[in-house]
């Protein structure tokens, strides 16, 4: 039996997003839901897998589309390609992810030189016929034949300065007929051949250029951005036409249950009279407001409002719905569960719990540590001086500050160049994606809040004003009345108020930042009289607090100082999971351990070790007492060696010169001596961790030393230090005997020196493959694991960090054999498949072994839910990660399992 790649609308359900895409998967639920949506069905994203492997349409798709085609002809009424009563169809893409604006759409499929007859008669409307036909072309022109689109844009503007119009609907019938042969005239120039005649063809090419878009190279970057993976492919689907340009009883539009931008309850969306499918996110003309509707068709309205408030009921959440309005009667083109920003994101989260919708489990699986993370940033000062220069629609939130460019090109110039820049445009469209990747923000002069700069820069996080009408956007400058601004002039944007500025202002804490950082009372304060930062903060604090209520996973954080910990400790870290001694040993303090490292004996050593035990022993006080009565994990030193040695190619230089001059420095001489002596051709593989340990007796004990006597000092103060001491690096057992023997040894005769007991605990990184293979062995001698994802990535991989992220990523993300760099998300397959070893080895021999994660992957939320599947007891991560990870560990108890 041939496999299935047709699926009726009442075939599906909103559960079927991998099979149907989520357009196809919604399509049909609204269908089931009984709702007005026009007659179609779907093809598979099997069929689209099957033709990227293949570079062909699977033949099954042409008959099993025939025989769907000729099921919507039976419940329209209507034939496609017949010249009375022409059905006519649009080709959409639909992934199981929401990818806005980055796929193709093709309109009026089956409209020809017959059928826009036959359409124009069976409307009586010849000005609707010609410019659907006209759009056929266009569309049809850019997706399925890949010609530009400035040719067609060409066409147009030519035709309506010739007739003194400004706006495409006051062309009449005649001028879309001549716009017609215009754009005909652009596809036989650009292709050699004439617009398809034949119907069916046009169907046929739509679908294979909907499948052969999903590899575009603005698609592929977005999904790399939003880490979607290249293998999913596209749905695409077909549905019969329902016409919003037939004269002002009809339009389309885009609404949303609830404001995406800030979570507010109330009537949100963008409507266009006598417009057509992509004419509102395209920002073209400034749309009217759904509450305008009410006005225009009341009818349309009161129907549409309770199938809004039907399906956010039915979806329990913030829906995102496309609609067209025909002579009257309303259609129901889309819908899906709606991008929002951050802010709206908590406060939806919070009120539909409060409205009994979802509980307060399901809220908090509703936001995520990355919308979190955009809370944090700062905000333009509401006190400072500043130029307002416009005002638009606040599209997406945040501060943003740059120069202004105008085109891609010059968005990532700058950027390459290390400045930021303000992405501004008339309008956006899915060619800009890779321009606003490169900028801080996006302007528009056109659009609405459903626009696709809005859109898209919701979904990316992205601060973005649209619809300021004030700006001018032409010839490579801005003109806002007497002011003209040029590329490179700086602008500032709020994408809260849609204010623009002109020149710099400067940024604050966000109020969220506010809470974590002093507290929620201190936030209240600071947002008195603002109902709109009451609430959001009051929504932060809420399922913040709910996921430490309900986590399992620990959080600590990554310090190296007193102050980083306490900066931690405020952001709410439940102690250190790393403390990187090395960093301690930089500036200044450099000479003194290169002078331990270049010792020339026992006694030159001992000499120099002394010197450093006050210091260090001062180091760690600050940290223990920071994080006092929290555990506090100190790594032994941890550096390549090389770190701590003059470089030897400028050291060569430095002595050579010296000689020359007849002046050598005889301590010159004898560094660049040890220098060479010591060289590594590898120095990440080489002479650091505990091999360094080993290798100069005294370094580990200067410090657990100093560990030791801070903590008795701190003790003798009545403060409750609780260090952990780790041993970096380790790849056997006696590697971790050796250095546990030594500092045991050391710790009982500091107890006897102070009559202090000292049983602190001893452990290591799992940071080596074998470390991880053989864990079951290390962990007779730990007390504790904390896995280095970091090295362990590097060591897996036979990656180099700071070689390979900028010498070849790249071409894997674009040849898929990365879908995001592994030292950002954990690489669950292989380096997870490690820490699971470890885990089950390590606890094997102690059923009650403490392990966390100490590399930067502890502040990933993807790879937070790893580590809680895996059985790790804490993460650890940089002080700013704090609450993301907070965020993020109470969500992985809560999703259901396989959604995390």
């Amino acid at each position: 039996m041939p496999q299935k790649y047709v699926y009726r609308f009442s075939e599906g359900d909103k559960d079927q997003k991998e099979l149907l895409g989520g357009k196809g998967a919604n399509l049909a639920e609204m269908t089931n839901l009984g709702l007005p949506v026009p007659p179609g069905f779907t093809i598979s994203t099997d069929a689209c897998r099957a033709y990227l492997a293949d570079g062909k349409v699977p033949k099954q798709v042409r008959v099993q589309t025939t025989v769907a085609l000729r099921e919507v002809e039976e419940a329209v009424g209507r034939n496609f390609g017949d010249a009375e009563e022409p059905l006519l169809v649009s080709v959409r893409s639909g992934a199981k992810f929401s990818m806005p604006g980055m796929m193709e759409t093709v309109l009026n499929v089956g409209l020809n030189d017959e059928t826009v007859e036959g359409l124009a008669r069976l409307a009586d409307d010849e000005r609707f016929a010609w410019d659907s036909y006209r759009r056929l072309i266009q569309m049809f022109g850019r997706t399925v034949l890949d010609i530009p689109g400035e040719p067609f844009s060409e066409a147009l503007d030519a035709r309506k300065e010739e007739r003194g119009v400004s706006n495409d609907v006051e062309l009449d019938a005649e001028d879309w007929r001549a716009v017609v042969d215009a754009y005909k005239k652009v596809v036989v120039e650009h292709t050699g051949e004439d617009f398809p005649q034949d119907p069916r063809q046009q169907l046929d090419l739509a679908i294979e250029a909907v499948f052969r878009s999903w590899n575009t190279e603005r698609a592929r970057l977005y999904r790399r951005r939003e880490r979607i993976p290249h293998s999913l492919g596209t749905a695409v689907n077909v549905v019969s036409m329902v016409f919003g340009n037939m004269g002002d009883t009809s339009g389309t539009g885009v609404c949303f249950t609830r404001d995406p931008s800030t979570g507010h309850t109330g009537v949100y969306g963008d409507y266009l009279q006598n417009a057509q499918g992509e004419d509102v996110v395209a920002g073209i003309r400034n749309t009217l407001s759904l509450e305008e509707l009410k006005d225009i068709d009341g009818k349309s309205y009161r129907e549409l409002r309770r199938i809004m408030r039907r399906l956010e009921t039915h979806y329990r959440d913030l829906c995102d719905i496309e609609f067209t309005i025909e002579r009257g009667k309303l259609w129901m083109l889309q819908t899906r569960v709606g991008k929002r920003t951050a802010a709206a994101a908590f406060r939806i989260a919070c009120q539909l719990d409060d409205e009994g919708l979802i509980d307060t489990d399901e809220a908090l699986t509703r936001v995520t540590g990355s919308q979190l993370s955009q809370l944090l940033f700062p905000q333009f000062d509401p006190h400072a001086e500043r130029q307002l220069l416009a005002k638009g629609l606040g599209a997406s939130p945040g501060a943003a500050v740059g120069g202004i460019v105008f085109d891609n090109a010059q968005a990532e110039e700058e950027k390459a160049k290390g400045n930021d820049v303000i992405l501004v445009r008339r309008e956006t469209s899915p060619e800009d994606l890779p321009g606003m990747v490169a900028s801080r923000g996006v302007l528009t002069s056109r659009g609405g809040k459903t626009s696709h700069a809005a859109v898209v820069a919701r979904g990316m996080g992205m601060c973005a004003v649209v619809g300021a009408e004030a700006i001018a956007v032409k010839d490579g400058e801005i003109r806002v009345g007497d002011t003209v601004l040029h590329r490179g002039d700086v602008i500032a944007i709020d994408g809260s108020t849609g204010e623009v500025f002109v020149g710099e202002v400067p940024v604050v804490d966000s109020p969220v930042m506010t809470y974590i950082a002093d507290g929620l009372d201190a936030a209240l304060e600071a947002a008195k009289g603002d109902d709109d930062t009451l609430e959001l903060v009051e929504a932060v604090d809420r399922l913040l607090g709910h996921a430490d209520d309900v986590r399992r996973l620990r959080v600590r954080a990554n310090a190296d100082t007193g102050e980083d910990a306490a900066r931690a400790r405020k952001h709410g870290a439940e102690g250190v999971g790393l403390c990187r001694t090395e960093h301690q040993f930089l500036g200044d303090r450099r000479v003194q351990i290169e002078r331990v490292v270049l010792a020339d004996g026992a006694e030159q050593r001992e000499k120099a070790l002394a010197e450093l035990l006050p210091l260090q022993k001062q180091d760690f006080r600050e940290l223990l007492e920071a994080m006092d009565g929290l555990p506090t994990t100190i790594r032994l030193i941890d550096p390549p060696l090389h770190e701590f040695l003059p470089d030897l190619t400028d050291l060569s230089v430095t002595v050579a010169l010296a000689e020359e001059r007849g002046e050598p420095d005889e301590h010159d001489v004898e560094l660049l001596t040890a220098v060479r002596r010591m060289h590594e051709q590898n120095p990440m593989l080489g002479l650091r961790g505990v091999r360094l340990g080993l290798r100069l007796p005294g370094l580990f004990a200067l410090q657990i030393r100093a560990i030791a006597e801070a903590t008795v000092e701190l003790r003798g103060e009545g403060k409750d230090p609780q260090p952990e001491i780790m041993v970096p690096l380790i790849g056997s057992q006696r590697e971790l005997q050796l250095v546990r023997d030594e500092a045991e040894k050391l710790l009982a005769e500091i107890a006897e020196e102070t009559g202090e007991e000292l049983d602190l605990a001893i452990g290591c990184m799992i940071e080596l493959p074998r470390a991880a293979l053989t864990a079951a062995r290390i962990a007779e001698e730990a007390d504790f694991f904390s896995f280095g994802t970091n090295d362990l990535t590097q060591t897996t991989w036979g990656f180099s960090r700071d070689d390979v992220e900028g010498a070849f990523f790249a071409t894997y993300l674009d040849n898929g054999v990365l879908t995001i760099s592994p030292f950002e998300t954990l690489d669950a397959d292989g380096v997870g498949q490690l820490v699971e070893a470890g885990v089950k080895g390590g606890r094997s021999t102690k059923k009650k072994l403490k392990m966390g994660v100490c590399g930067e992957h502890g502040g990933d939320p993807e790879s937070i839910h790893f580590f809680h599947r895996a059985g790790l007891d804490y993460v650890s991560c940089s002080p700013f990660r704090v609450p993301v990870a907070r965020l993020e560990a109470g969500r992985a108890t809560v999703l259901p399992a396989g959604e995390e």
